[in-house]
């Protein structure tokens, strides 16, 4: 075991197995994490919780449990981390999950349609640039041309999927490819302004700019009002934290890379995201390559040479090896900061009044990880008009769990049904999150419980404090809605 920048523990091993055992050593099995966990809360099984689930990994370990027995109980963890804030011992759990989930990975046959749904979707989809706007090229297309209806006429997509297609049921109508603007545009147009206001450099995500890109745009408006220059580096990819989720830990490592050099190019003060989840993953990036093989991959995925590291990058940038890609990937999570956290007392323009009662749903990774729980609150309460209610276990994960909602359909149910009803109990016409696969699920569940019908709305922070400052301004708000369908 050796510790990364930042404190975290990493493995030292090339054997995933063996690295979360390591991790697990940490446990003293004291059981404070079973109240926080989800799953456990649902079934009451040891085998469902943190505790039990760390056991299972060292008695795969030391050979007492084939690991094929395992990946049951490690398939149905959220990933919600919840275990770790209210863990003593300090047990890094995300880390023990994503190395037993990659050990799995190497040594577990799924069925076929899982492992090409995995290579497709994760691998594929998610995988560069390119393929992130042919997806959502893709996806518009599907859309536009009318495949949609007959999809949902068929009920074919039903038949295959029940979670897919009640997830497809919500997205929004996508915008045509051209009036989406293109990542790198702003880069490229505010790099010679001569007035300097505080940079940030925004990173788009891979779901989010596929299916709610316009939360991104209403971001990005609201953080140029609040008198930062707002730039979005060229080459930057997915966050990384679906492929480690997966077990994919080799993919998510080339994210990484890939991101920190194109966000080495645009010298920001900050790297500003609105995803929980995402910003979790982008803080661990010294964790995460900590552990990885030095230099870039050979599929040259990152789209750019180490060598060709910008000016101002230190010596150890250029250096191929772990270690000048920790030194690359301190200084990138040094800057990162949520939406939120970089908001929060910020000065913001004179805002209108919106109407209604809003409440709010943690996400997991925000507030467990990056423990950021009052921002996103306090923005919220900034907001005229507005009245704000606590939302009962607001802290409790909502069953989204990247793509978990899809791969593990009836927990993520049961955990949404207790959502819901709580959302339901605070009367709240407005749900409003901070994070994009928790907007998706809540989106769900507004829709399954016939909250949509009642009127009320999923809605991003972003998007409220953009349609807040636009009515202060008397102009019409730049994007109404976020209900389902």
């Amino acid at each position: 075991m050796k510790s990364a920048p930042g404190g975290r523990v990493t493995g030292s091993s090339a054997d995933p197995l063996s690295d979360a055992a390591e991790f697990a050593y940490h446990c003293i099995r004291c059981g404070f994490c079973l109240p926080a966990c989800p799953t456990y809360g649902e079934t009451l099984l040891e085998t469902e919780s943190p505790r039990g689930r760390i056991a299972l990994v060292r008695a795969a370990a030391e050979g007492v449990l084939p690991i094929a027995e395992i990946a049951p109980h490690l398939d149905l963890c959220i990933g919600c981390r919840a275990c770790e804030a209210a863990c003593p011992a300090g047990v890094p759990y995300g880390q023990l999950l994503e190395h037993a989930r990659a050990a799995i990975e190497q040594s577990v046959a799924r069925p076929i349609w899982e492992r090409a749904a995995r290579r497709l979707g994760i691998g594929w989809a998610l995988g560069s640039p390119r393929m992130l706007k042919l997806a959502a090229f893709t996806l518009w297309l599907y859309q536009a041309s009318g495949l949609r209806k007959l999809v949902r006429a068929s009920r074919l997509l039903r038949l295959i999927s029940p979670a897919a297609a009640e997830l497809e049921s919500v997205l929004p109508t996508l915008r045509p490819p051209w009036q989406r603007r293109p990542a790198g545009g702003l880069a490229t147009s505010r790099v010679a302004n001569p007035a300097r206001r505080p940079r940030v450099a925004f990173f788009l995500g891979c779901v989010q700019e596929v299916a709610l890109d316009s939360v991104s745009r209403a971001a990005m408006r609201v953080l140029e009002a609040a008198g930062f220059e707002v730039v979005v580096p060229e080459g930057q990819g997915c966050c990384g934290a679906v492929h480690a989720h997966a077990g994919q830990l080799d993919r998510a490592r080339d994210q990484a890379k890939r991101n920190i050099q194109a966000f080495e190019q645009v010298g920001a003060d900050w790297i500003v995201n609105i995803a929980g989840g995402c910003g979790a993953a982008l803080k661990e990036y010294p964790s995460l390559l900590a552990h990885g093989p030095g230099g870039l991959p050979a599929s040259g995925h990152a789209g750019a040479s180490e060598g060709s590291a910008p000016p101002g990058a230190s010596a150890a940038s250029g250096r191929s090896g772990s270690d000048g890609w920790v030194e690359r990937a301190r200084r990138f999570s040094e800057r990162v900061r949520d939406f939120s956290e970089l908001l929060a007392d910020a000065p913001l323009p004179p805002m209108g009044p919106l109407e209604g009662v809003v409440t709010y749903q943690d996400s997991c990774h925000l507030r467990h990880v990056q423990k950021i729980a009052d921002p996103p609150r306090r923005l919220l309460r900034r907001i005229p008009g507005l009245e704000y209610v606590e939302l009962p276990e607001a802290d409790r994960c909502c069953g989204a769990g990247g793509i978990y909602n899809l791969t593990e359909p009836a927990m993520s149910g049961q955990v949404l049904e207790r959502k819901m009803a709580h959302v339901r109990s605070t009367g709240a016409t407005i749900v409003a999150v901070a994070n994009t696969p928790c907007h998706l699920q809540m989106l769900v569940g507004v829709r399954r419980s016939g909250l949509d019908r009642r009127g009320v709305q999923v809605r991003h922070i972003a998007e409220l404090l953009d349609e807040a400052i636009a009515r202060g301004r008397g102009e019409g708000a730049h994007a109404k809605g976020g209900t389902a369908g």
